[in-house]
């Protein structure tokens, strides 16, 4: 692990490469899987302030869900979690024509709709956040159902924090990711040497 400021980043983040292929997996990420997405309490206001804009769009199961249950809950470790349908996938979870999964909250954004995209743990996967003592661990969440994505990202040569230049930026900001691609730069560059 690198120590970045007040984080520790783990060495996946550095050398997997991984480019989001929603054309392969359909955004499979919002459907499978055992709880929702986490959010913050701020993420969760953000949500409540928007909600009447997207009730419409969701599906009837969904918009059910959210009238009995709310929109968040406690998952078994305790974390604050979006609530899902048929426990399975999210609430905002949308499936266009061609049955890929699309995300309400980043469209109503897209449309300029809101000022709010969706949940920073959404933007970041498949990193996640966990608390390693007193710091921020940084690491990558290595998903079967992202095995196109991790294609896509040899084919193209993208490493996994260029990939998520925006959301680690967004969550960490401009200096922290700076000092991240230094660390990667001289990371690559003492590989290099060895081998």
């Amino acid at each position: 692990m690198f120590l970045i400021q007040d984080t520790l980043v783990s060495l996946d983040v550095l050398e997997k490469e991984f480019c989001c292929d929603l054309a392969a997996c359909c955004g499979k990420c919002c459907v499978e899987g055992d709880a929702g997405a986490p959010i913050t309490d701020d993420e969760l206001k953000e949500i409540e302030q928007i909600l009447p804009l997207l009730k419409p769009l969701m599906t009837r199961k969904a918009r059910k869900v959210v009238d009995e249950k709310g929109l968040s809950y406690r998952d078994p470790s305790g974390e604050q979690v979006l609530s899902i349908v048929d426990g399975a996938e999210c609430v905002f979870m949308q499936r266009d024509s061609n049955k890929r999964c699309l995300c309400l909250l980043e469209q109503a954004y897209e449309q300029h709709k809101t000022a709010w995209k969706k949940p920073i743990s959404c933007a970041l996967y498949p990193i996640r956040l966990a608390q390693v003592g007193n710091r921020i661990g940084v690491e990558y969440h290595r998903w079967d159902i992202c095995y196109p994505a991790r294609v896509l990202g040899k084919q193209q040569h993208v490493p996994l924090y260029r990939f998520l230049r925006e959301p680690l930026i967004q969550r960490f900001g401009q200096a922290w990711y700076d000092e991240l691609e230094l660390t990667a730069n001289e990371w690559k560059k003492q590989c290099k040497r060895i081998s």
